[in-house]
């Protein structure tokens, strides 16, 4: 990543250094999750889309702790396996959107509330900030080469109302909340790099 890009990481050390983490990133370019897991002071476990898991990358991928999700239902291998990271004092990465889009934050899925509601983890936004100019792409779902990417972590939270409820109302309302925190972590993390 550092030989391709030039990753900038801004507040890493709000991510704690023991127990369970649920780290929640915006999604915009295919480098997202590679990035961060280069550059994340802990190893991170991603739920990654199935289709990623051919040919040689699928080795690879469960090799380094990754987990595919088939995002075509709910799937519970995926769900247990992500809890049981977290359950194992892990940290769990996860793109709220579901799909690599405006890195907006505007669409959540609930699947981050209910782990955050479930688990009990924290969760810690990360906004990940890369060029939008085309110019100098080689590929077009590419940050350009040598180009900057700012990584920048915000300040743990936890979701829910602390009862524990995994209702589809109260999950419902944690996914709200959970938005508005991701969304002004994102307007904070783009006044901070100038993005």
């Amino acid at each position: 990543m550092h030989t391709l890009w030039r990753p900038r990481v801004l507040g890493a050390w709000r991510v704690p250094a023991s127990g369970p983490v649920i780290l929640a990133v915006n999604h915009t370019h295919m480098i997202d999750g590679p990035m961060l897991m280069g550059t994340a002071p802990r190893p991170v476990h991603f739920l990654i889309k199935k289709e990623a898991f051919v040919g040689p990358l699928d080795p690879f991928l469960r090799g380094i702790g990754q987990l595919a999700v088939d995002r075509s239902g709910t799937d519970r291998t995926a769900v247990t396996g992500a809890l049981d990271v977290l359950a194992a004092g892990h940290v769990l990465g996860i793109f709220p959107e579901g799909t690599r889009g405006e890195g907006d934050f505007a669409a959540l899925r609930a699947g981050l509330a209910y782990f955050a509601v479930r688990s009990g983890a924290p969760v810690v936004p990360v906004a990940v900030l890369g060029s939008t100019d085309r110019a100098g792409r080689l590929v077009r779902k590419l940050p350009a080469l040598r180009s900057r990417v700012d990584l920048v972590f915000g300040e743990p939270f936890t979701a829910g109302d602390g009862s524990g409820r995994r209702t589809r109302a109260a999950l419902d309302a944690a996914t709200v909340g959970i938005q508005e925190r991701l969304s002004a972590h994102l307007t904070e993390a783009r006044r901070l790099t100038g993005r």
